[in-house]
């Protein structure tokens, strides 16, 4: 990437949330790999012709600058494709989950460059429809909560292994209901209905 004056600051980013904000602009929830989970806003991003609009898209890597200043909201100064990610429909759900453990285990600001790492390769399995899609989520789980201190003190499993996912997924379970709180995801409950109504099929 180019250099920019100090103050701008720029890292390689996904977005995980977003929402309007006045008539044509739209404030951001990103992951980035250096600065970890910030509010950004994307001045124009919803005008028809805004060069920001077909860029700024969950589950694409990104290369973003923003305003470098104390403000909690961010300004976007520039946003770049960088590798894109083609997932198919029924990986969409899985994706949007790891977004929403994301949004609600993260602190502001908090860098996490190897869960960055994780989560990007866990996109790239995701669109390659012969994988099981459990163990890439377990995997992703698993390392989320070694990441943050919730007491993944054990070798890393066989993600691979399918006869042990049910096991890994009622452990990793416990471990995040206790890390949320109480707090209930709601693509985590779509997904387990999702997977109830096909095995019972």
């Amino acid at each position: 990437m180019s250099r920019f004056k100090s103050s701008f600051v720029e890292d390689d980013c996904y977005v995980l949330h977003s929402i309007p904000w006045k008539e044509t602009s739209s404030i951001i929830k990103i992951f980035s790999r250096n600065h970890g989970c910030i509010s950004i806003v994307a001045k124009g991003a919803k005008r028809p012709y805004s060069q920001l609009r077909p860029v700024l898209l969950s589950f694409q890597h990104l290369l973003l600058a923003w305003k470098n200043n104390t403000s909690n909201i961010k300004t976007l100064v520039r946003a770049d494709l960088g590798e894109i990610f083609l997932l198919p429909g029924d990986s969409l759900m899985s994706a949007w989950y790891m977004n929403e453990l994301i949004l609600y285990s993260l602190a502001s600001e908090d860098s996490h460059p190897s869960l960055f790492d994780e989560y990007s390769n866990s996109l790239k399995y995701l669109c390659n429809k012969s994988n099981y899609k459990a163990s890439i989520l377990r995997r992703f789980e698993w390392f989320l909560l070694k990441e943050i201190g919730y007491g993944i003190d054990k070798s890393e499993p066989d993600f691979n292994n399918q006869g042990l996912e049910p096991v890994l997924r009622l452990d990793l379970r416990r471990r995040m209901e206790t890390m949320l709180g109480g707090k209930e995801l709601l693509t985590k409950k779509i997904l387990f209905n999702l997977h109830y109504s096909t095995t019972s099929n």
